[in-house]
């Protein structure tokens, strides 16, 4: 007897709870649906429709104006020596309002006889090629336009695995212009192998990445973009890549402020944990933190200060550098004749050097 008693009072218990339950959350529906916002117990709005973009609906409100299309077009020779026009799209985000637009190497690529930029309202720029770089698949487009929407450039180097991802671009061709998808940064620092090249440093992600999209930003919850869209395994579902955004913005910045990109070089090559798997000579070093180096350009500021295969750089300018592309975004916001404190150790001893950058092209 007293042990349905008991139960009874819990029954009772529950019901109540969930009666209270039902009645707060009807409270708070009604509070969203009537005023647009959710609001927590102590004042503090938790969720507005129309605050900063935290939401998949407002990043897509926000940035759709400010991803565009890229239409490339080209003259080839076909089987039967014929002279035909081939065409590509794919997809950029503009940078500066005074229209420099970031974009994939590969989507401007074999040297294009003409560069087609598409806005979302229709509108169509003549776009010119300032800048490519294959090894990062990367290349800035300028059009000439002047008070144009642009994107939020943020900071990669801060991303967590599981945060929300937005990738908007144009799948497929500009019929399917400003298509947005959703999902999480799946993983940081992936190197993976397409043809003879590899890629480093990128971020998977599980957001939809399609043919066309290549180029278009993946931005974060706060309306930040943190990559450019390049990659997708064809093979899997789910399994997209973007380039860090951090290594662009030096770039870009140099780019914007002069209208071009003087690329520096601290006259090495190296390999970080990742990539050394593709790498099988590198006399069983075992590469814990910091970037192996493994070739040294004759006469440059790391050969004239004493940098031999097998340092392994682990800072610049103080800042810790674990994989190569860390160390091209630190030297490529310097200019050539500038000056990099390289911290490295060799044969378990910690040394620094004091190197002085050059042009890339003179190496």
């Amino acid at each position: 007897m007293d042990n349905k008693k008991t139960m009874l009072r819990y029954f009772a218990a529950g019901l109540a709870g969930a009666l209270i339950g039902s009645i707060m959350m009807g409270a708070v529906a009604w509070n969203y649906f009537n005023s647009g916002k959710i609001t927590a117990s102590n004042g503090t709005v938790i969720y507005t429709k129309d605050n900063a973009p935290t939401t998949v609906e407002a990043v897509a409100k926000t940035y759709t104006p400010v991803v565009v299309g890229i239409t490339t077009k080209q003259l080839t020779q076909n089987f039967f020596n014929q002279t035909v026009e081939q065409t590509g799209v794919g997809s950029g985000v503009v940078a500066s309002s005074n229209g420099y637009i970031i974009t994939n190497e590969h989507v401007v690529t074999a040297d294009p006889s003409s560069i087609t930029v598409s806005m979302t309202d229709g509108t169509t720029f003549p776009g010119k090629l300032i800048w490519s770089d294959s090894s990062l698949d990367l290349a800035v487009v300028k059009i000439d336009a002047s008070g144009l929407p642009t994107a939020t450039l943020g900071n990669s180097e801060k991303l967590a695995v599981g945060e929300l991802a937005v990738a908007i671009g144009n799948p497929l061709g500009l019929s399917f212009q400003s298509t947005v998808t959703a999902g999480i940064v799946s993983a940081l620092n992936r190197s993976i192998q397409i043809n003879n090249s590899v890629y480093e440093d990128l971020i998977q992600t599980d957001a939809s990445i399609n043919p066309g999209n290549s180029g278009g930003p993946l931005i974060n919850k706060n309306g930040e973009v943190i990559g450019i869209n390049s990659y997708k395994i064809s093979s899997s579902e789910g399994l997209g890549f973007a380039i860090p955004i951090d290594i662009a913005k030096p770039i870009v910045d140099q780019i914007v402020k002069n209208g071009e990109f003087k690329e520096t070089a601290l006259g090495v090559s190296c390999v970080d944990k990742e990539v050394s798997q593709y790498y099988p000579n590198t006399n069983n070093i075992t590469l814990k933190t910091g970037i192996l180096i493994v070739e040294v350009q004759a006469n440059s500021g790391a050969d004239k200060v004493g940098l031999k295969v097998n340092d392994i750089i682990t800072k610049v300018d103080g800042i810790e550098v674990n994989t190569m592309l860390k160390l091209r975004e630190i030297i490529y916001s310097k200019l050539p004749g500038d000056t990099v404190t390289v911290e490295y150790t060799r044969d378990g001893a910690t040394n620094t050097a004091n190197v002085t950058l050059s042009a890339a092209s003179t190496q």
